[in-house]
Formats: C-alpha cells, structure tokens, sequence
C-alpha cells in the first residue's frame, strides 16, 4: 500500500501527500454535512476516491470532496473521471496548502459548470469559498461560528461542525 496519491497532468505523474488522520476527519465531517444537506436535492457527494479532469488543462486529480448536481457527465478522454463537478472541496495539509490555494485552484477555476470551490484550512478553523458570480470568481471567508454559505447547492455548513473531533 503507498502513502502516495497521483495527480496527472501533461503526462507527467505527480505523487500527492497521503493525509493525516486530522485532514481525514474534516473531510469526512464534509461529507457527512453535505450528505445531509443535498439529499432532498438531486447532488451527489463523492469522496477522494472519485477522479475529476480538468479538460482545459488536461489535469487529472481526486478533490477530496466533489459535488454533482444534475446528470453525472464523465470526461470523453477518462471515462472514469467525472467532467461536470458542482461543487469542489480541497482541505489543505502543510504540503499542499501553497498549491490548493494556487496551481489547483486556478486549473478548477476553468471546469465550466463548476460553481464552487471550497478551500478548507487544515490549521486554522477557516474556509474560503470561491463562487463563480456573472462570469468572475468572488472569494468569502468563514471563520469560527460562522456558516458556509454553499449557494450552488443551496445549503450551510456551521464551521464549528466541519472541524468537529469527537475525540477531543
């Protein structure tokens, strides 16, 4: 078993950071929350399991949350890879915080029915949601007590419950 995820670009194989089990836990409480939250709508919640492609920038990679709403389309080159991502959630690590924020935020900014992306802080309780608004990208920051507002599905998260640790 590797501790390496792979992202492919250009034919290049880039091995990601495996996560922690803190970056496991937030992702999870995500999931749990959108589940909750998208079951009366038709989305989906996939896990980091699922592959999503960028076809503007040929970019191959497992988001560690993606939302579809509507019909699952697949990418022409990847039929394993969805094409028609709602909704996007990355929860940084210390290694990839740098590149959520920067590299992979710029190639999912160009997948055209994305709405949203989500970027989850790893160390600090705060989410930054890039929403596509009238054709540009507008940036809303949440901190502690404060809910996400995930308007492409219609639906609010409480940060205090995405960094919920039961075990704390």
């Amino acid at each position: 078993m590797s501790n390496v995820r792979h992202e492919f670009l250009d034919g290049e194989i880039f091995g990601m950071a495996g996560g922690t089990p803190e970056h496991g836990r937030i992702a999870a409480n995500i999931i749990m929350l959108l589940g909750m939250r998208t079951s009366p709508r038709r989305c989906a919640v996939f896990t980091s399991d699922v592959r999503v492609r960028v076809a503007g920038t040929g970019l191959d990679t497992y988001p560690d949350v993606t939302v579809v709403c509507g019909r699952l389309e697949y990418d022409s080159l990847d039929p394993q890879a969805i094409a028609n991502p709602t909704l996007l959630v990355e929860v940084t690590s210390p290694s990839t915080e740098a590149y959520d924020r920067g590299g992979k935020l710029n190639h999912y900014k160009r997948i055209p029915p994305l709405q949203e992306i989500a970027i989850v802080s790893h160390g600090d309780r705060q989410v930054d949601v890039w929403s596509r608004r009238e054709g540009d990208w507008r940036l809303e920051r949440f901190g502690p007590s404060e809910q996400v507002r995930l308007s492409s599905i219609d639906a609010t998260l409480p940060v205090d419950e995405i960094y919920f640790d039961p075990l704390a």
